[in-house]
């Protein structure tokens, strides 16, 4: 089961960071600080680069906890916050990906959740620490309080009216 964990957390810890290098970098096909910025005016938000630093800094420093294994319950509310407000951008395609839907945002807020409910495993810095096992219920208050955070984020970082996308 350890091995199963420190895969799932490897792999989705480090593709939610690698998603806020991009936001914040040229780095893995990333478009800068200024294409980050540009990606979140044109999805309706407020801030440009501010904006992109705290989204993209979100997802770098939950998903690198997420991958160590390191305040686990905190990472994965962080990772549900951002990955909320994605879900809230992507909504109005739907579900699936193929049409720029909410599919992969709600895989990646799933997995945190459940990884929250989980914990960590026995090849993580908590356990390391003695920080872990966190008790299943951290599950409840990671998605409540990651939901929430997003929610918040949007309500008070979007602008009301139609927006236009870049084109790649």
């Amino acid at each position: 089961m350890d091995t199963g964990i420190l895969i799932l957390r490897l792999l989705v810890g480090l593709l939610i960071a690698g998603h806020g290098v991009q936001k914040v970098s040229r780095r893995l096909g990333g478009r800068g600080l200024d294409g980050g910025a540009e990606e979140f005016r044109a999805d309706g938000f407020r801030g440009g680069a501010l904006t992109a630093l705290a989204a993209g800094g979100g997802q770098i420093g939950s998903g690198l906890l997420l991958a160590a294994g390191l305040l686990t319950p905190a990472a994965a509310t962080g990772a549900v916050g951002v990955m909320t407000v994605a879900l809230t951008v992507k909504r109005p395609h739907g579900l699936w990906v193929q049409n720029d839907g909410y599919e992969y945002p709600l895989v990646l807020i799933g997995t945190a959740t459940a990884l929250a409910a989980t914990g960590p495993g026995a090849w993580s810095a908590d356990a390391a620490l003695g920080l872990a096992p966190y008790p299943a219920w951290w599950a409840a208050p990671v998605l409540a309080l990651g939901v929430a955070s997003g929610l918040l984020a949007r309500l008070l970082l979007h602008r009301a009216g139609p927006t236009t996308h870049p084109t790649p």
